[in-house]
């Protein structure tokens, strides 16, 4: 069993798909060409606190647009409110992280193949 609740789950698919939806709608253009997936979604027990895992393509970008994401954490959280604002009584802060397991696989995938 998952050590997170149902509601928590249920938070972190909503928070997911908004975010998702988010980014898709500022663009690539505003994150240097860069394409970013919200690969998951962890909220606190309290509910406070959001771990955004965010897969970025080209991979080579990724700490660059990590600091562009961080730049509009703010914007990216008052967009997020207002979709959530009737679900949820306090918005989480975000915290971005880099989600580097599809790197990781190719990584395994290219050792296993020499």
């Amino acid at each position: 069993m998952d050590s997170a609740t149902t509601r928590q789950q249920k938070i972190n698919k909503q928070l997911q798909k908004d975010l998702a939806d988010i980014f898709q709608q500022q663009g690539m253009q505003a994150y240097n060409g860069a394409m970013i997936s919200v690969t998951g979604v962890r909220i606190t027990p309290d509910l406070s606190i959001a771990k955004v895992y965010l897969s970025i393509f080209p991979s080579a970008k990724a700490e660059e647009v990590m600091d562009i994401v961080n730049e509009n954490n703010k914007s990216i959280r008052g967009d997020l409110g207002r979709r959530v604002r009737h679900q949820l009584r306090i918005i989480p802060e975000l915290v971005f992280y880099i989600d580097d397991s599809l790197d990781y696989a190719e990584r395994i995938d290219n050792l296993l193949k020499q």
